[in-house]
């Protein structure tokens, strides 16, 4: 048994006071969890301390919260780690950020999250006709969506999501890794449809900023920007939606300036975006970067020949692997997310042979 101190962050927002911090000390095994931490102080010292939990064994993602500044699962975070996590005098939980506070460590998941997952049409639309039978499907398909298919919505990416801070309006880590889910199910009828909305958003596909913030929050390894750069590149290798949040563009003009330079020239990537320096599209935006190239080259952070001049041009084994690439009649599509070896496809062990 270990003194383990819990700062707690409190607010009720029908009382009309600030917010404030609550302390208790708890005498618990390390072991435990930061949630059996909060629930003993609530049964031994105060009984008002809000907290939302149900299963308490990773499962139902009821209770995320924020564990010293890291988003997570209160009932699978142990006191001991936990304490590591800050300087090792206590334990601070929050609650859970971009969602607004119903009390204590409640935060209004239907607020947000929710209605966000709602918006990317979070269900099967069957092909026609239906079959008879059940639907046979390869089994390199399933596999792919398995890792969307883990997430449990406890909303730790939304909490940690830093576009979602400046963009209230983006639709969001959990809701677009639920809207690949069905984008890479081969059973559903409208994958064009549902990227091209995701394309056209303003706030939808291209808002992500690749921050990793929400891979490193959640606790079931979904991988939310994995399944949104997958989204990316089926709308627009595979269907080529031109869309109109210049995302499509951007990321075509992104592979021509490696592929000619080796080096990333940012210089030509923002006007190659918009279809060039003198293209209609490109000049009011390249107008309305001058203030931020005047503010660069009195920083010294750019030269006008680093600006308009790249020394720099891809070698001959650099452009050989886009020629290899782009050879290729299918693009290949690699999900990491399941790794070993099939146990059905391991041949059986011969007769006395260890095990």
């Amino acid at each position: 048994m270990a003194k383990f101190k819990l700062r707690l962050r409190r607010y009720d927002p029908e009382s009309g006071e600030p917010p404030y911090w609550d302390e208790h000390t708890v005498e618990l095994d390390p072991h435990r969890s930061v949630l059996d931490g909060i629930l003993e102080a609530r049964g031994s010292h105060d009984g008002t301390i809000g907290i939302r939990c149900s299963c308490r064994q990773g499962i139902c993602g009821s209770c995320g919260v924020r564990i010293n500044g890291k988003t997570g699962l209160a009932c699978n975070t142990h006191l001991d780690e936990a304490l590591a996590r800050g300087d090792g005098s206590e334990i601070i939980v929050e609650p859970m950020g971009n969602m607004p506070v119903i009390k204590d460590l409640i935060v209004d998941m239907d607020a947000v999250h929710w209605k966000k997952i709602q918006s990317v049409t979070p269900w099967l639309l069957a092909r026609e006709p239906v079959p008879e039978r059940e639907y046979l499907v390869p089994r390199e398909a399933m596999i792919d969506v398995t890792q969307s298919m883990a997430c449990i919505q406890c909303g730790a990416c939304v909490s940690d999501c830093l576009a979602m801070e400046v963009d209230p309006l983006f639709t969001g880590p959990a809701a677009l890794a639920k809207a690949y889910r069905f984008v890479g199910d081969p059973r559903d009828s409208e994958h064009e449809e549902r990227l091209r909305y995701l394309a056209e958003d303003p706030d939808g596909l291209y808002t992500c900023t690749h921050c990793f913030k929400c891979v490193d929050a959640c606790p079931k390894d979904v991988n939310p920007m994995g399944q949104i750069m997958r989204l990316r590149r089926i709308a627009g290798s595979d269907f080529d939606i031109n869309d109109r949040n210049n995302g499509y563009r951007h990321e075509h003009a992104f592979v021509k300036n490696i592929r000619r330079n080796g080096l990333l020239h940012e210089a030509d990537l923002f006007p190659d975006s918009y279809g060039g320096k003198f293209h209609p599209r490109a000049v009011p935006e390249l107008l309305s970067s001058i203030p931020v190239m005047i503010k660069g080259l009195l920083r010294r952070k750019i030269t006008p020949r680093k600006a308009l001049l790249h020394q720099h041009k891809a070698s001959k084994d650099v452009r050989a692997i886009f020629d290899r690439i782009d050879s290729e009649p299918v693009r290949y599509e690699l999900n990491l997310y399941v790794t070993g070896i099939d146990e059905d496809n391991e041949p059986a062990p011969t007769e006395g042979a260890p095990r």
